[in-house]
């Protein structure tokens, strides 16, 4: 079972969380129901265009011995999408200190995929005080630049918005995206997960131009230094086709004062979506040896 919490957000914005419910409870052996053993709170962060449901599989997983819960961020899924925003760095990193605070998950345990990682990253340097280990999956450091960006504002008017049904959005971004270079199912489901229905077809959840707002936040500007303040145990986790890159990915552990690296194989960008079994094979081991509060 999942429960909807709303948290407020900076600037009072309304966001929807997600807790995972306990397991069922297991029988002793004087048959008296027993407690699983839990630690503290996990808080996951999904990436541009994402939403907190993309976490679902690795959430109920953590469920069994963490407090697990997603966040839909401003602009994202059923939170609120203001206009105007803001969308600036700042602001979805106080979303994130606002969801730990107010849902009582510190020393909370981050983990974040590409723009979430980004804001998990930025505020374990901030307030190191309320986070105790972070994840970091599939997010460059480096600046990417305006080239980047001037290919994610051709690539958003390429799609052909509305889509009729929801298996032409899983073949478009799944295969005929000029974007994708093999057929990608994963990448499909994905992409069907933030659509809705309207009068005249399924179109994206979110705004795409709010989306490039939030992302020209970051583009132009490198992150290390945010990297090198982060004092809690991370993890940096590549999917070996994805957009993060080996050697930027062992440099980004080597700044970080208590980094660690993984990768996973036939794994994209989408890593924990792509490949969720080999997925929670890399982060178990770190988050069991992440030392207790």
């Amino acid at each position: 079972m999942v429960q909807r919490i709303d948290v407020t957000g900076a600037d009072g914005i309304r966001l929807a969380a997600w807790e995972y419910a306990d397991p069922p409870k297991r029988r002793g052996d004087a048959g008296r129901d027993e407690e699983p053993a839990r630690t503290s709170g996990v808080l996951l962060l999904h990436g541009l265009m994402g939403r907190a449901s993309h976490w679902a599989s690795t959430a109920r997983w953590l469920a069994a011995r963490h407090r697990a819960v997603a966040l839909d961020q401003r602009g994202h899924g059923r939170s609120e999408k203001p206009p105007e925003g803001p969308y600036t760095r700042e602001a979805y990193m106080a979303d994130a200190e606002a969801a730990i605070e107010q849902l009582g998950l510190a020393p909370v345990t981050l983990i974040g995929h590409a723009m979430g990682a980004l804001t998990a990253w930025q505020l374990a340097a901030r307030r190191p005080d309320l986070v105790r280990a972070l994840v970091i999956c599939d997010m460059r450091a480096s600046a990417l630049g305006a080239a980047s960006q001037r290919e994610w504002e051709d690539w958003y008017r390429s799609w052909p918005v509305p889509f009729a049904t929801l298996a032409d959005v899983r073949k478009w971004f799944g295969e005929d995206d000029p974007w994708v270079e093999r057929p990608s199912p994963s990448r499909g489901e994905f992409f069907a997960e933030v659509m809705t229905e309207g009068a005249d077809g399924w179109r994206p959840v979110f705004s795409r131009r709010q989306m490039l707002i939030t992302r020209e936040t970051w583009v132009y500007e490198a992150h290390w230094e945010e990297l090198a303040h982060v004092e809690c145990p991370t993890l940096v986790v590549r999917g070996l086709d994805g957009e993060l890159g080996r050697a930027e990915a062992t440099e980004m552990v080597r700044v970080l004062p208590r980094g660690q690296y993984a990768e996973v194989t036939d794994a994209g960008h989408l890593v924990h979506y792509d490949q969720p079994e080999a997925w929670r094979a890399v982060i178990e081991p770190f988050l069991d040896g992440v030392p207790a509060s």
